[in-house]
């Protein structure tokens, strides 16, 4: 049983100014590692406005529509921008994940990877930020919980910056634990130990700048011990690889070797629960460095997939 990867060509359509660190190229530097790998290739849905609901409440998403620039990129806040193919390619980020979420759930295949942009862990409620327009990995764990009415999801984020989208969207849902390792001091600026979610649900583990991935990986044994303990039903991933040594916007100092043990211990942890894995894309900005590091990361999806 392979691995699904979920994908779509309007991830190209999501334009950011010239050297924004979250452009075009990432996708065709994923697509482009992920080239020659044996995958079950999908194309990325339009996500079902019922489920962004879940998450963002309609007047957030006419903000969004009625704000597409015609032309151009539309600034939403110092690092976030809009042009007229983002909500598309958000709306299809999502979709992608939650069809993933679908797709495991129903046998079709144990793990899945959302190769999409733009990332979405930093978008909150009502606020883009962060380069995310949409709270792509809440959305999916709130069908799983919802629609498919598990009673337990654990989403486990190991981008360098802390998940505070996912953190706001799923703050006071007590079926979800929610993990972020991520470099602290750095943007945003949340994520303390003391953010521990409205039922003490969520574990936040920072990491100072310097940190190599022998920490992170210890750092990563005890996320998944605690994680292990919610006995999760469904494990969805925020997998960024800007935790990279290369990575121009942090300090950690991870290599694709990191990636592939901390996905490999993940996957071993949603093993033991039963539990199949959605992954999906969030920040890398070193171009070579997220290749490398995406198809380490999916090629143990692939080792654990049978």
């Amino acid at each position: 049983m392979s691995v699904i990867l979920w994908s779509h060509d309007s991830a190209l359509a999501h334009h950011t100014p010239d050297g924004h660190p979250e452009q075009v190229a990432r996708h065709a530097a994923v697509t482009e590692a992920l080239a020659d790998l044996d995958l079950l290739r999908r194309a990325a849905p339009l996500a079902d406005e019922a489920d962004i609901l879940r998450c963002h409440p309609e007047r957030y998403l006419t903000r969004l529509r009625s704000g597409m620039p015609a032309t151009g990129a539309r600034m939403l806040d110092a690092d976030t921008f809009q042009s007229p193919g983002s909500l598309e390619a958000a709306m299809r980020a999502a979709g992608g994940a939650c069809t993933a979420v679908d797709a495991v759930l129903a046998g079709e295949a144990r793990r899945a990877f959302v190769a999409m942009r733009p990332p979405g862990h930093h978008a909150e409620r009502e606020t883009p930020m962060g380069f995310c327009l949409l709270g792509t990995v809440a959305i999916a764990a709130m069908r799983a919980l919802d629609h498919h009415r598990l009673e337990r999801v654990a989403v486990l984020d190991f981008d360098v910056h802390h998940g505070n989208g996912t953190q706001d969207l799923l703050w006071d849902e007590p079926r979800s634990f929610f993990a972020s390792s991520h470099q602290m001091p750095l943007y945003p600026g949340t994520g303390a130990v003391g953010e521990a979610g409205a039922h003490g649900q969520i574990l936040n583990v920072p990491l100072p700048p310097g940190s190599d991935g022998a920490l992170a990986r210890k750092a990563w044994d005890g996320i998944l011990d605690r994680a292990q303990g919610h006995r999760p039903q469904l494990v969805i991933v925020s997998a960024g690889f800007d935790a990279h040594a290369h990575d121009p916007l942090a300090q950690l100092e991870w290599d694709e070797g990191d990636f592939a043990a901390i996905t490999r211990a993940i996957c071993a942890m949603a093993d033991a629960c039963g539990a199949p894995v959605v992954s999906c894309l969030e920040g890398g900005y070193d171009l070579p460095a997220l290749g490398r590091s995406v198809r380490a990361h999916v090629e143990v999806l692939m080792e654990a997939a049978g």
